[in-house]
């Protein structure tokens, strides 16, 4: 290869480089200025208060937004118990039972239901669940995520299956092991890492939905009592604290993103840390 060739291809291979580095760095920057924005404006507002106390009446300043944290966690655990078990069995049966027609519409119906706008299964669960009992609560605002869980869940869990080598499956059967049981105690063991990863980061998808909780959940400027009834939850008090007129309750609206934010990261965070251990292991 003559030697303007060679200098031409490390040129470009500089250039290229560098410019993905800055593309890098750039997404890099928008995090940490969205993160100190929050930081700027609610910080000063996170205190034992925030997270202990009730919102105060219209016009005061101080109170906290202990009921909406809580009800954010409920929504979240609602949404789990509902969305993850259906999501992880098709998941198996994608990965380990699937022949090709079904399949296939199975993948294109979920990849169709991982686009569906949030504020449209807001609707659907809102005819689903409220109309009939003509009120909001805190089990139409979990049916919701808990639909916005499947898909994501779905494709996880058949993606990390399938990454599992068929040699393990081969020497579970050759032992004698039924196909259910080699799933059971060889394949999902092994996928575990990867499925649990996959589950921690669906939850972060819906944890700051607001659109399907204001037609299910709704809100409560209170504590929620059982899960029939309206309950809080943060992104709903953030977007109702943003449009109010009061300044204590735009200062609260940043401290409650900026502890949203905390707990998506924190999330994503420990899926790649369970993720890194189960590759290591």
């Amino acid at each position: 290869m003559s030697e303007p060739r060679i200098m031409w291809r490390k040129a470009v291979n500089a250039v290229m480089l560098t410019l993905t580095g800055v593309a890098a760095f750039g997404v890099v920057c928008v995090l940490f200025l969205i993160l100190g924005y929050l930081i700027f404006n609610g910080g000063h507002s996170l205190n034992l208060n925030f997270f202990t106390q009730l919102p105060k009446p219209v016009g005061e300043t101080g109170g906290g937004m202990a009921n909406a944290i809580v009800g954010s966690l409920k929504l979240l655990l609602l949404a789990a118990l509902m969305g993850l078990p259906v999501g992880l069995l098709a998941g198996i049966y994608l990965a380990e039972f699937g022949g090709k027609t079904f399949s296939f519409i199975v993948r294109y119906t979920t990849d169709l239901l991982n686009g569906v706008p949030s504020i449209v299964i807001g609707i659907f669960a809102y005819a689903l669940v409220v109309l009939p009992v003509k009120h909001f609560s805190a089990l139409a605002g979990g049916v919701a995520l808990g639909i916005m869980v499947i898909p994501i869940t779905v494709r996880s869990t058949e993606e990390f299956l399938r990454g599992v080598p068929n040699s393990m499956r081969e020497a579970a059967m050759a032992l004698g092991a039924s196909k259910w049981k080699t799933i059971v105690t060889v394949v999902l063991p092994a996928a575990s890492g990867g499925i649990l990863t996959g589950m921690l980061l669906a939850l972060a998808r819906v944890a700051g939905e607001t659109a399907p909780l204001l037609f299910t959940a709704f809100g409560n400027r209170y504590w929620g009592q059982g899960w029939g009834q309206p309950i809080a939850s943060l992104p709903v008090m953030i977007y109702t604290y943003a449009i109010s007129p009061y300044d204590d309750w735009h200062r609260q609206a940043w401290a409650a993103g900026l502890v949203l934010l905390m707990l998506v990261l924190l999330s994503n965070l420990g899926a790649r840390f369970i993720l890194a251990r189960s590759k290591a292991v």
